[in-house]
């Protein structure tokens, strides 16, 4: 019944930016990152979306995406290259075993660096061909779709998406990892929409068989209208919406030390294999 009001809630709230955004810019490319309003736009190999919407007015606010200025991928004169082009989609996968805690700890220290979950920086190794996304609004198939899509979604520039904890949530399931983490920044809506911050859940779901994650579920601390109104109305934080996510306190995160591993290397990935 929860999800029913949530979901039954966001066609109004989505109009209303469509309408606010149209008025002030005939072109942008992304909703603000949140259940009912987080586009994830990406195409396959062939050019294909892999992207499917689960309610209409987030697939009307779609057609409205655009490239964001210098997010190029060549083809266009004076772009800049799209860093996600250098990410090794077809490399091999992370072939050692470890327990559920470890590898936990394993993507604390990896998302502590790299931050893909606004970045797209994603490292590739974790997760298996058949990875899935899902939010109550959007869901996709692929990690490279998935860091294409964070990617052009927000305002590399200034956002953030800092890690609280990586911790095994056996309340979810038996193989769940969940990772709480505290989003801010702006999304690339015109001029820039800034995010009041906020608190993130991303589930993960590890294959009990390969040890690879197969579905990420996000889940937000805040409703949905909160996080438009906020972006929409700044005025109204802490009045008529909930005062932003307090700062995230500094942590000493480091590598578990795994055979071919080293701890607190910068590119995990080439001490995993060059180890071995």
């Amino acid at each position: 019944a929860r999800n029913t009001r949530r979901t039954a809630a966001a066609p109004g709230l989505l109009t209303l930016l469509l309408l606010l955004l149209a008025s002030h810019s005939s072109a942008f490319y992304s909703p603000t990152c949140q259940s009912a309003t987080r586009v994830l736009h990406a195409q396959n190999n062939d050019g294909e979306s892999d992207l499917e919407y689960k309610n209409a007015p987030t697939k009307i606010l779609s057609n409205f995406m655009s490239k964001p200025e210098g997010a190029g991928d060549g083809d266009a004169m004076g772009s800049e290259p799209n860093p996600i082009d250098a990410i090794d989609f077809a490399a091999p996968k992370f072939a050692k075993r470890v327990d559920l805690p470890t590898l936990a700890a394993i993507l604390d220290y990896e998302l502590s660096n790299k931050e893909w979950f606004v970045t797209g920086n994603v490292n590739p190794i974790y997760f298996a061909d058949d990875f899935e996304f899902q939010d109550p609004d959007v869901q996709l198939s692929g990690i490279e779709d998935y860091a294409r899509g964070v990617y052009k979604l927000f305002d590399q520039s200034c956002s953030r998406a800092e890690i609280i904890r990586t911790e095994v949530n056996p309340s979810l399931g038996p193989n769940i990892i969940t990772v709480t983490w505290r989003l801010s920044g702006k999304v690339s809506i015109g001029p820039g929409l800034t995010i009041k911050p906020y608190v993130c859940y991303s589930d993960f779901t590890v294959d009990e068989e390969s040890g690879l994650i197969v579905m990420q579920v996000d889940r937000f601390s805040v409703p949905q209208w909160d996080i438009l109104l906020s972006a929409l109305f700044p005025f109204l934080i802490g009045k008529i919406t909930k005062e932003p996510a307090p700062p995230v306190e500094p942590r000493v995160v480091t590598m578990p030390s795994v055979v071919g591993l080293k701890g607190g290397a910068s590119n995990p990935f080439e001490n995993i294999f060059g180890g071995l």
